[in-house]
């Protein structure tokens, strides 16, 4: 019985690494859709899939998928077509939050994020309720590891306006129009960029928030979710 529920334990842990991995799968290939679809399927130039090509690399993710995702946004698969979306909400405590993705049935996401989001002792807001709560900036997260003081003040000089340390890494945010310029910068300086795009960052910030957590990881377990902004 003991090796039997044992079997049982790493049948259900690999199951739910798989749906993970898969889930993981889902995203990279909307977000690599829409960036083919918005500035071409040539990397060399188009910068922006150059970064979500080595963040599908970083996950594993097979040559073939990536290829299939290209093709679809490109105009040469059969499947439906990608829009992008972006929610408001707002949850308990104070809390704001912006959910963006891409969907081929915005109804349906909406339908979806939205039971989530009531699950959660939250509702959605009225279109920029809350997107006035932020500014729309570049975000480019690094490894804590690879700044030092010298390379924090080159970035404040090429145009980062905040750099912020978390646990493990380090969040960079500057103006849109900087992003590509500071990346340019970190890849001469043979600085790993972990990921960057445009994204919110808030004009103020709350404390901590007991429902914070439950909120995010339900509504990024959600395929067509790709990002969520808090206030947090």
């Amino acid at each position: 019985m003991a090796g039997h529920s044992h079997a049982k334990n790493i049948k259900r842990k690999k199951e739910a690494t798989d749906k993970k991995k898969s889930t993981a799968f889902s995203k990279i290939s909307r977000l690599i859709i829409a960036t083919v679809r918005e500035k071409g399927k040539d990397p060399e130039k188009n910068p922006s899939l150059r970064s979500v090509i080595e963040k599908a690399k970083e996950a594993d993710m097979p040559k073939e998928n990536i290829e299939r995702a290209i093709k679809r946004g490109a105009g040469e698969g059969e499947e439906g077509a990608l829009s992008p979306f972006l929610f408001e909400a707002y949850g308990p405590k104070d809390l704001a939050l912006i959910i963006e993705g891409y969907t081929d049935n915005r109804n349906r996401t909406f339908s979806q994020i939205k039971e989530i989001i009531k699950k959660n002792n939250g509702k959605i807001a009225d279109p920029g309720s809350v997107k006035w709560l932020f500014d729309q900036k570049g975000i480019i997260e690094l490894d804590k590891d690879n700044i030092n003081e010298d390379i924090s003040l080159k970035l404040i000089e090429k145009g980062v306006e905040d750099i912020q340390e978390k646990e493990n890494f380090i969040i960079l945010y500057t103006s849109l129009n900087k992003i590509e310029e500071i990346k340019s910068f970190l890849e001469s300086q043979k600085i790993k960029i972990n990921s960057s795009l445009p994204g919110w960052k808030p004009k103020t910030r709350i404390g901590k928030n007991d429902n914070y957590n439950n909120i995010v990881n339900e509504l990024l377990q959600n395929d067509s979710v790709e990002e969520v902004y808090s206030n947090i």
